[in-house]
C-alpha cells in the first residue's frame, strides 16, 4: 500500500469499525428483545433471526464506509504497481535516463466526491448485495454462537458471565464466523474494486465473480486472508462484547416498555 494512503485508510477503517460494532450489537439485542415472549428462552432459530436482522441493519449504514476503505486499499495497490512498472521500464530503457516517479496522494474525500459525481449515491452502495451476502450470514453465525458460549460462564441464568468469559466468547465466535463467511468477503472485495491492476478481471455480478475466481484461481482463493481476518476480528468482537455488556445493553433495553404478564 502506498504510504500516502495509509493515514486515510486507517481513519476510514477506524470510522467503520466503531459504528459497525455498535449498530450490530444494539440491533441484535433489539431483535432478541422483541422476539422473546414473557422472558422465555429464545430458540436457536429466533437467535439466528435476530442475528439476521442485526446484520441487515449494519450493512445499510456501513456499506459506504466499506466502499471507501476498499478504494483506498486499491489506490495504494495500484500506485505501488505503477511505481514498480515505471522502475522496471527505467532499468530496461536503452537511454538510461532517470525519471522520478511522482506518487499522488489519494484521500477518502477525493474518492467520495468522484463516486458521487460519477455514480451518485448508488455509487457508495456498489456491492451491497455481496455485502449483505457476507454480513448477514456472519451475524447469523456469530450471535447465537456467542450467546451460547457466554452462557457456559454463567453460574446461574440471572448472573452475568465474568468479563473474561464474554471476551473469550466474542473472540471465538468472531473468528469462527469470519472464517465461515470469508468466501463471501473475497467476492465482495472484488466486486467493490473500481480500479483494476494489470491483467485483473472485471465482474458483472456475484455469480460471475465466483465463477471466474473458481476457474482461474481455484477453490483455495476463497479462503485468501481468512487467517488474518480472523486474527483482526477476534479481539475486536471480544473487546466490543466486554464494553457492551458493561451496561449499554441494559440501558438500551430499558428504553423499551416492558411487557406485562
Amino acid at each position: 500500500m502506498a504510504s500516502g494512503c495509509t493515514p486515510a485508510w486507517a481513519a476510514v477503517n477506524l470510522t467503520l469499525v466503531t459504528p459497525e460494532k455498535a449498530i450490530k450489537l444494539a440491533a441484535n439485542d433489539f431483535f432478541r428483545h422483541h422476539l422473546s415472549k414473557d422472558g422465555k428462552k429464545l430458540t436457536l432459530l429466533k437467535e439466528m433471526l435476530a442475528g439476521c436482522g442485526a446484520g441487515t441493519c449494519q450493512v445499510i449504514v456501513t456499506t459506504p464506509m466499506e466502499m471507501l476503505k476498499i478504494q483506498l486499499q486499491d489506490a495504494g495497490r495500484i500506485a505501488a504497481q505503477k511505481k514498480l512498472m515505471a522502475t522496471q521500464a527505467q532499468i530496461s530503457s536503452s537511454t538510461g535516463a532517470a525519471e522520478s516517479v511522482v506518487e499522488r496522494r489519494t484521500t477518502a474525500t477525493q474518492i467520495t466526491r468522484e463516486l458521487l459525481r460519477s455514480k451518485g449515491i448508488a455509487g457508495l452502495y456498489k456491492g451491497l448485495g455481496a455485502t449483505l451476502l457476507r454480513d448477514v450470514p456472519f451475524s447469523i453465525v456469530y450471535f447465537p454462537l456467542f450467546a451460547n458460549l457466554n452462557k457456559l460462564g454463567q453460574k446461574s441464568p440471572d448472573v452475568k458471565a465474568p468479563f473474561y468469559v464474554s471476551f473469550l466468547s466474542g473472540c471465538l465466535a468472531g473468528s469462527t464466523a469470519a472464517v465461515a463467511v470469508n468466501p463471501c468477503d473475497v467476492i465482495k472485495t472484488r466486486l467493490q474494486s473500481l480500479q483494476r491492476g494489470v491483467n485483473e478481471d472485471t465482474y458483472s455480478g456475484i455469480l460471475d465473480c465466483a465463477r471466474k475466481i473458481w476457474q482461474k484461481e481455484g477453490p483455495m482463493a476463497f479462503l485468501k486472508g481468512a487467517y488474518c481476518r480472523a486474527l483482526v476480528i477476534a479481539p475486536l468482537f471480544g473487546i466490543a462484547q466486554v464494553v457492551y455488556f458493561i451496561g449499554i445493553a441494559e440501558f438500551l433495553l430499558d428504553l423499551f416498555p416492558k411487557r406485562r404478564n
